[in-house]
């Protein structure tokens, strides 16, 4: 029974509950040592009949081994692991060790994991109890975060047990408080009977309702000098004074086992034979009640016992306790004679283990030891351990015997630690290189460790000084640095430096055999169009779009955005999405974000709107989930874009903010160039032409000028300007949009260009609106010309023929879900003496992003199973989204939503 935890108890009851509704929930229980996190999680896991448990606890000596925690909580479930998608199955088990080194991303480990506990959740709720979440390994607690984050609807309830310095990255949490005094006086009279009153009351004050130091504190008194130390050492000291009451042996036997991450009874026999001492001093501190045996491994009663147990001896003795235990376990891991064995058979766990009781003993440069660390590394990356990886390669590099070495390891470890989401270990383990050693890969590091940081200009710097350096050697590597320094420069809208990568590449006599000339026609093509214009650029950067189907991803995502800049849409579209499809299908998570900045930008242009809010969404949980946050602006600038055209000004005004926030943080500039555009367009479209016209002439004298959206804003500048009564204004803004139509040479350009014209046309524009409408365009554009002129025909009393456009303009508006252009369309209609007919409204309309992905894929003869592998979701969170589109759609069956248009 807990004291004095009824309200605590309750909430975590409320996660339970919610598991076994069918539902699912997250909890992360926070605390100082001892507050009683795992006793409320012991409790919780003991009292939860009817769900499968699955239990770990981070180890502080076992943070730096890949997944370590997670194959604890999912030992219990390891035969459920064929029923995953094979993808993930192999992912998984590559993680765990069980199976072969996978492809694909580590992010799909989580995805797998969630897929897992949704599998299991089939027969009954789940639990996941994890305590002491701020000593995971880093690749466990990624995994787990990732899936706490997804749970939706497959009746899995997760608690973890953390102190203050775990992240709980946005989960629900709650922080345990100390026990009040009567509760603090009921536990020390249940703890320690017949205590004299005084010492009771002492106890009671000096612990602050810490159950933990309510137990201990009566074991021993007051500091030297009558004044009470600070309560965690306090609590140190009781289980100090504990250890120094066991016999030596006993305490040798407590070393050892503090020592092991996997507190393995057979190595810690094996160890204490080794260190001339038998089980028997084991079994002594058992009795003492500091640590507990069974089903083979060694437990201790607390955490803080373990650590006491480690720190409280010499330093001498800890190195004979790691050689110990390297000793042991070289011979699991079939070491003979300090050299692994030739036949495969060894455990690579335990070489793993070795390795690190090698490096913790060494104390001095030893190859040998740097040698078997490297080999952990290059297991542990085989499993996407690249936390582990990082930290096994910068152990080694610290015991390697030549420089040479020591900086080759360096340069793995930065790597590692880059890929395993790590910027500040990156940057440090890079300042740690003896000074003028670079390669490609370091130049690359540094580059987007400021890129990320928000020192696009800097990183440019390190791509160009890069490829400088390689040029000689490896002319490849120098062209992939600098089609990336001329992106960079574009998105900090720098014509120069852009000019200035278009000359390095040429300079490197690149061939037809590198398979770069598309990128080089590309950057060739922006630095021409921002230097002299659109006629001098597109042509070159068309080269680059009919080349897309070649190429690692990169370089067709670079394609894809370039189809985006030339105003070809479709194959923006294509080629974003056959991208995406390929990224998932391998598990390459990580190119998933940028290949959703430029697919949802290319469904905002074609008028998917309902497409890009659920990609950019989409994206911008999978940028959090990967640890790419200069994606978000991009993508939260359509979301706003998006929401000025539904007439959301909240939501268009909370995003446009956003991206401000985050141009002032990296200075990229094609979020802001979204987010005044958005602005903008709410402005025109609640009819605030003027100051629609103001925000988009000051977003031109600043870096929103030299990116794409200040060609593509330049009609709504036209549109504003006429209404604002400044001619001079619009038709500066048309000049810009024909030069740069005349080079696209694309039919929607030209449609946009005629209205544009139309609107300057003091007879009317008569003939350049019906080629406007003839033109055909985006539907978008296509309803702001119909509406337009049909204004233009109902001011000149043409009623009869304006009723047809207006009409026209109305439902296109309708389709797109734009409220406000939907509503003045109305309005003319009804003053041109037509009653609009009521609208039925749009069923797919009223779905969440989600739902509609989800609905779509259905529609396509997807099974759930299917569905969740693509999205990155259970398939019982599909099942749930099913349970509640469908009555949005007012359909009953999978069948009846092939026949709905969810266009």
């Amino acid at each position: 029974m807990l004291v004095g935890r009824d309200a605590d108890e309750a909430l975590v009851g409320e996660v339970l509950g919610r598991a076994r509704a069918g539902h699912s929930a997250v909890l992360v229980l926070l605390g100082d040592p001892g507050i009683g996190k795992t006793a409320l999680l012991e409790q919780a896991a003991v009292t939860a009949p009817g769900m499968t448990v699955l239990r770990c606890a981070g180890v502080e000596t076992e943070a730096e081994v890949p997944f370590a925690a997670l194959h604890q909580l999912l030992r219990p479930a390891l035969d459920r692991v064929a029923a995953l998608p094979v993808v993930q199955a192999a992912a998984l088990r590559a993680a765990l060790g069980t199976g072969p080194a996978a492809g694909g991303d580590q992010l799909l480990v989580g995805v797998a994991v969630l897929s897992l506990l949704a599998e299991l959740a089939e027969d009954r709720p789940v639990l996941c109890v994890v305590d002491d979440a701020h000593w995971l390994d880093r690749a466990s607690a990624q995994a787990l975060r990732f899936v706490a984050r997804r749970l939706q609807a497959e009746a899995v309830a997760v608690l973890f047990g953390a102190r203050d310095e775990f992240d709980p990255a946005g989960l629900a949490s709650h922080r345990l408080g100390g026990l009040d005094p009567s509760a603090a006086e009921r536990l020390v009279e249940a703890s320690t009977p017949g205590l004299p009153e005084a010492v009771r009351r002492r106890v009671v004050a000096e612990s602050a309702g810490n159950p933990l130091a309510l137990r201990e504190l009566p074991r021993t008194g007051s500091s030297a000098d009558g004044r009470p130390l600070p309560l965690p050492d306090r609590i140190q000291s009781a289980f100090a004074a504990r250890l120094d009451r066991l016999p030596p042996a006993a305490r040798t036997a407590l070393l050892i086992a503090a020592a092991d991450a996997a507190a393995d009874l057979g190595t810690v026999l094996r160890a204490l034979e080794i260190a001339g001492l038998g089980a028997a001093a084991l079994a002594a501190a058992e009795e003492a009640g500091l640590v507990q045996v069974a089903d083979g491994r060694i437990a201790f009663t607390h955490p803080l016992l373990r650590a006491a147990a480690y720190r409280h001896t010499t330093f001498d003795r800890r190195l004979a306790a790691h050689r110990a235990l390297a000793a042991a376990l070289g011979e699991t891991a079939g070491f003979e004679g300090g050299a692994p064995a030739t036949d495969g058979a060894g455990d690579p766990d335990a070489a793993d283990r070795r390795a690190w009781h090698l490096a913790a003993a060494a104390t001095r440069p030893d190859e040998a030891v740097a040698r078997a660390l490297d080999g952990a590394a290059e297991r542990a990356r085989g499993r996407k351990g690249y936390a582990a990886t990082a930290a096994a390669l910068e152990r080694a590099a610290e015991l390697s015997v030549t420089e040479a070495s020591r900086a080759g390891r360096l340069v793995a470890a930065a790597v590692a630690a880059n890929e395993a989401g790590r910027p500040e270990q990156t940057h440090a383990v890079l300042e740690r290189l003896p000074k003028g050693f670079a390669t490609p890969r370091v130049y690359e590091l540094r580059a987007k460790l400021a890129f990320d940081e928000g020192a696009a200009a800097s990183a440019h710097e390190h791509l160009v000084a890069g490829a400088a350096a390689v040029a000689g050697t490896d002319r490849v590597a120098a062209g992939l640095m600098l089609v990336d320094a001329a992106r960079n420069a574009w998105q900090l809208s720098d014509p120069p430096r852009v000019a200035e990568a278009a000359e390095l590449l040429h300079k490197l006599g690149l061939r037809q055999e590198d398979g770069l000339d598309p990128a080089v026609a590309a950057v060739t093509g922006a630095a021409r169009l921002l230097v002299d214009g659109p006629a001098a650029g597109l042509a070159e950067m068309r080269r680059m779009v009919a080349d897309a189907h070649i190429g690692p991803p990169n370089l067709r995502l670079n394609a894809a955005f370039v189809a985006g800049l030339v105003g070809d849409f479709e194959a923006s579209r294509e080629i974003a999405a056959a991208v995406a499809a390929r990224s998932r299908a391998e598990g390459a998570v990580g190119w998933l974000p940028l290949a959703h900045v430029t697919l949802a930008a290319a469904e905002l242009y074609l008028g998917r709107f309902r497409d890009a809010v659920a990609t950019a969404a989409e994206g911008l949980q999978l940028a959090a989930d990967t640890g790419q946050p200069n994606r978000a602006g991009y993508l939260e600038g359509v979301l706003a874009w998006i929401a000025a055209a539904r007439g959301d000004a909240g939501e268009c005004v909370r995003l446009a903010e956003r991206c401000h926030v985050r141009y002032q943080t990296n200075h990229i500039a094609n979020g802001l160039a979204w987010a005044e555009w958005a602005l903008a367009l709410l402005d025109l479209g609640q009819g605030r032409a003027a100051e629609a016209s103001e925000r988009l002439t000051a977003a031109l004298a600043g870096p929103v000028r030299h990116q794409i959206q200040a060609v593509y804003f330049a009609p709504d500048q036209v549109e504003a300007a006429v209404r604002a009564g400044d001619r001079a204004t619009a038709e500066a803004a048309c000049e810009r949009f024909a030069e740069w139509a005349d080079a696209a040479r694309v039919p929607w350009a030209d449609s946009v260009l005629q209205r544009c014209r139309a609107l300057l046309a003091p007879g009317g524009g008569e003939a350049l609106f019906a080629a406007a409408v003839g033109g055909g365009g985006r539907p978008w554009e296509a309803a702001r010309t119909h509406l337009a002129y049909g204004e233009r025909l109902r001011r000149d009393r043409r009623k009869t023929e304006a009723r047809t456009h207006l009409r026209t303009a109305a439902e296109l508006f309708e389709r797109l879900g734009a409220e406000p252009w939907s509503r003045r369309a109305r309005a003319e209609l009804r003053a041109a003496g037509e009653q609009p007919a009521v609208s039925v409204g749009d069923a797919a309309a009223a779905l969440s992003p989600q739902e509609l992905q989800i609905v779509r894929l259905v529609a396509a003869g997807l099974t759930n199973r299917e569905i969740g592998a693509q999205l990155f979701i259970s398939p019982k969170t599909v099942s749930y989204h099913l349970y509640r589109a469908f009555p949005k759609l007012n359909v009953s069956s999978r069948t009846q939503l092939a026949r709905l248009d969810l266009s």
